[in-house]
C-alpha cells in the first residue's frame, strides 16, 4: 500500500448506517423515556443504538440492537474538539442542552439533520407542568417520527416494599416514619419488605439488599406496592408495574410522578396515617376492580 493510500485511509470518516441516542439522565430519567426508546425504534426499526449508562440501559435491552456504555473512554471523543472520524446515519441526543453547544458538536457526527428531544420542561408553577413522558412524546412530531405511548397494566398483589432512600435533600421523608409503615404493616399480617437503599439507614431486620438492578427489576416485577420518596428506583417500580406511592418536596409531582398507578404525596408535614390510608385504598381498589372482573367473566 502506497504512502498516500495509507494517508487517506488515517484521515477518512467512516459513515455508519447505524442510529445513535445518546441520553444523557439517571436511572428515573431512563424510565421515563421508555416510550421514546419504543417509538424511536419502531420508526428507525433494526438500526437503534444506545449510548448512556449501560447499567440502566440494560433494564430495557429490547428496544436497541447494541448498548454502549457513555461513561467509557471510547467515547470521549464525541465531546472532544477533534475532527470526526465516524459519522453514523443519524444522531439522537435526549438531555439538557440550554445553550445549544452540545448539539453543535455532535451534529458533526451525524450524517443526516440531529434529532434533539429535550429531556424535561423548565420549571413552571406548580400544578402546571406536563408530565416528562408526554413532553418527550410530544417533541416526536415536529421530526415525523410517530408518537407511542406504552401503557403499563398494574400488576395487582397484596404485597408492599419500602424504599427509605435519604437522597440529597434533607427534605426527604424521613427513614424513621418509613420503619414505622413497616411496622404497622407488618403488624397488620400483610407481606412487606424493606429495600435497603444504597445510601446509609439502621439495619432492621428482615429487611433485603439487592444490589444489581436486573435482579430489583425482577423484585419489582411480582407486582404490588412501592412505597418511597421521590427516586430513580420509583421509576423502575411503576416501569415494572408496581403500584408506586411517592413521596414529593423538592419537585412536582404533575411532572416527575412514576409511570403507571402512581399516588403522589405531598411530603410537607406528611404523617404516617395519610400513607397507609393511601395504601390500603390501592389495595382495596384493586380487590373491588380484581371481583368486577371475575364477576364480568362468569
Amino acid at each position: 500500500m502506497s504512502r498516500v493510500s495509507l494517508i487517506d485511509r488515517m484521515f477518512r470518516t467512516i459513515n455508519n448506517e447505524e442510529v445513535l441516542l445518546i441520553h444523557m439522565g439517571g436511572l428515573g430519567d431512563v424510565c421515563l423515556s421508555e416510550s421514546l426508546f419504543f417509538s424511536i425504534s419502531v420508526h428507525f426499526k433494526d438500526s437503534l443504538v444506545a449510548c448512556g449508562i449501560r447499567r440502566f440501559f440494560n433494564l430495557f435491552p429490547q428496544y436497541f440492537i447494541r448498548i454502549e456504555n457513555i461513561e467509557s473512554a471510547k467515547w470521549l471523543f464525541l465531546f472532544s474538539q477533534n475532527a470526526p472520524h465516524i459519522k453514523w446515519k443519524r444522531i439522537i441526543l435526549v438531555g439538557k442542552d440550554r445553550e445549544g453547544s452540545l448539539r453543535e458538536r455532535l451534529s458533526r457526527f451525524s450524517q443526516e439533520h440531529l434529532i434533539f428531544i429535550d429531556m424535561y420542561p423548565e420549571f413552571k408553577t406548580e400544578g402546571k407542568g406536563k408530565h416528562v413522558e408526554d413532553f418527550q412524546l410530544e417533541q416526536l412530531e415536529s421530526h415525523g417520527i410517530k408518537p407511542l405511548k406504552i401503557e403499563i397494566a398494574p400488576k395487582c398483589k397484596d404485597r408492599f416494599v419500602l424504599y427509605p432512600e435519604k437522597g440529597f435533600s434533607k427534605k426527604k421523608w424521613e427513614i424513621d416514619k418509613f420503619l414505622e409503615v413497616y411496622r404497622r404493616l407488618k403488624e397488620d399480617n400483610k407481606n412487606v419488605f424493606i429495600l435497603e437503599p444504597f445510601d446509609e439507614m439502621p439495619k432492621v431486620e428482615g429487611s433485603i439488599v439487592i444490589k444489581d438492578l436486573i435482579e430489583v427489576k425482577k423484585f419489582f416485577s411480582e407486582g404490588g406496592v412501592f412505597i418511597s420518596n421521590d427516586s430513580g428506583m420509583a421509576h423502575l417500580a411503576g416501569a415494572c408495574g408496581m403500584s408506586t406511592v411517592t413521596i414529593f418536596t423538592d419537585f412536582d409531582p404533575i411532572v416527575w410522578h412514576p409511570r403507571g398507578k402512581n399516588m403522589s404525596l405531598n411530603g410537607k408535614d406528611l404523617d404516617i396515617e395519610t400513607v397507609l390510608e393511601v395504601t390500603y385504598k390501592i389495595i382495596e381498589y384493586k380487590k373491588e376492580n380484581n371481583t368486577k372482573t371475575e364477576i364480568g367473566k362468569k
